[in-house]
């Protein structure tokens, strides 16, 4: 086998790799375990950029988007935790 066909492989087994393991850290809804995974995923495509199998821009626009999903995961879930504003006091009316 030429050299030129086994890369081409080895790169698309660990671009299919890393394409399904952001769909899996897509599927996670809770915080905890999203930025666990965010770590790994992180990680594979940093190293996917670094062998030239992506470009760095989209490494980082990918990295990018996730870490935006995660904040989203971590502002419902404190908005669905705190508790709801009370009504106004007849002092703080007053004032």
């Amino acid at each position: 086998m030429r050299q030129a066909a086994s890369r081409r492989e080895r790169n698309r087994y660990y671009g299919r790799t890393t394409r399904n393991a952001i769909r899996t850290l897509k599927e996670n809804k809770e915080k905890t375990a999203f930025d666990e995974g965010l770590v790994s995923v992180n990680s594979m495509i940093d190293k996917l950029a670094k062998r030239g199998i992506i470009h760095k821009n989209k490494a980082a626009n990918l990295k990018s988007k996730l870490a935006k999903k995660s904040n989203a995961l971590g502002a419902t879930a404190q908005a669905s935790v705190a508790p709801a504003p009370e009504a106004a006091t007849t002092q703080e009316v007053a004032s």
